[in-house]
């Protein structure tokens, strides 16, 4: 179950960035800026976070396993439509439907998990599924990036679409049929309410929010590194900088090892620690020379992967009833975080250098310290109120 997962969550990456690495190369082909050839991530990350929800509410009807199923199967397809891609606009077109395709893996796997792997293990499965999104983004941007440097972006995005294939396959046959899956309702006025009871929980919505502010970094960052690497001081060739996502290797280790930090340090000690090995990296990548770059990358994928797993999977603990919809609801934001990353960064990285693109990840990293320092005071609110005597109840009861 956990390699089949985890198969799923290398094709799901390497799928839904195999363009990131190469944007440099994309702006060339088709003479645009970096904020035009950012929407080929950006257009795939929106159409996830546009179909998460439905998708997940397919799952709740028909099944994990089959949903799953049948949106890689619609992703690798168009994965090896995309090379022949002839305009931007149409590269931009098939990756929205990829995106989109793929939406029905995220949130159908991490229900999947919560229903059939026991409760003390939840934390450690779900940071083997994210290990396997970061082997995923990492060995496609590596591929994709030596590939390009011989034969073009269109075969190293082509040679993705085989591995992914392969990896689906392999999913498919591996994964063990569901044990304790009931079937739900599809009616809109049920998944509606579902949504609403998800939407009005405090907890469920600061862990949206930072999982969101987590992705916007790293959108941001990893959409806008290959262009600042091929300018001066680095004028790093096309595969050297693929080969940069290496560093993705730390964030297997980080998502892996999640459940263990949050035993020591509870879930807002892991999350601070998360945000704060996040800051420290952008400030690292400030550098003029390359090694303090990429430790300061290091340390950013470590910290994201890291409070990637904890929110998630605390999304995955505190939804008790509708929790591929609770689930969905976190890949929403997290991919729309993607998405404003990509675009945001890239902006940011046209108007005013590197600088601009380490800002806006600082801002949402701020926004993660500040939000888990309003969940910590909540809580502590929460603790002295249940510890208060009955006799001094409002209800003096």
């Amino acid at each position: 179950m956990s390699f089949a997962l985890f198969l799923a969550g290398v094709a799901t990456f390497a799928l839904l960035y195999s363009t990131q690495a190469l944007l440099p190369l994309i702006s060339g082909e088709f003479g645009v800026a970096a904020s035009a050839a950012s929407w080929t991530v950006a257009a795939a990350t929106g159409g996830l976070a546009v179909f998460v929800l439905p998708m997940s509410a397919l799952s709740e009807r028909f099944g994990r396993r089959t949903v799953m199923t049948g949106s890689l199967a619609v992703a690798v397809m168009v994965g090896l439509l995309v090379p022949f891609a002839p305009s931007l606009t149409a590269l931009v077109v098939l990756r929205a439907v990829q995106g989109a395709a793929l939406a029905g893996l995220p949130a159908s796997a991490t229900a999947y998990l919560a229903e059939e792997v026991r409760p003390k293990a939840l934390v450690t499965a779900i940071g083997l599924f994210v290990a396997g999104n970061s082997v995923g983004g990492m060995s496609g941007r590596v591929i994709t990036g030596w590939v390009a440097q011989e034969w073009g972006w269109r075969v190293a995005v082509g040679v993705i679409g085989v591995i992914a294939v392969v990896c689906a396959v392999a999913f498919r046959l591996l994964l063990p049929a569901p044990r304790h899956f009931k079937a739900g309702s599809l009616r809109p006025r049920v998944l509606a309410r579902t949504v609403r009871d998800h939407l009005s929980n405090p907890l469920l919505c600061r862990l949206y929010a930072i999982g969101a502010l987590f992705m916007t970094v790293f959108g941001g960052v990893y959409t806008v590194i290959g262009y600042r690497l091929t300018e001066a001081p680095f004028s790093l060739p096309q595969g050297i900088i693929g080969s940069i996502f290496l560093v993705y290797l730390v964030g297997t280790v980080s998502a892996s090892t999640a459940g263990r930090l949050v035993g020591r340090l509870g879930r807002r000690g892991a999350l601070y620690l998360a945000g704060g090995t996040t800051a420290s990296g952008l400030a690292l990548t400030l550098a003029g020379s390359l090694v303090p770059v990429l430790l300061g990358l290091v340390l950013i994928t470590a910290g994201f992967f890291a409070g990637h797993a904890v929110a998630s999977s605390a999304v995955s603990k505190t939804a008790t009833t509708g929790r591929a919809q609770a689930s969905a609801l976190y890949q929403s934001a997290y991919y729309i975080g993607s998405s404003a990353g990509s675009t945001v960064g890239a902006l940011a990285f046209h108007a005013s250098g590197w600088t601009g693109t380490v800002l806006v990840g600082l801002l949402a990293v701020l926004g993660v310290v500040t939000i888990t320092v309003f969940g910590t005071r909540a809580a502590r609110v929460a603790a002295r109120q249940e510890r208060r005597p009955a006799s001094f109840s409002p209800s003096g009861v």
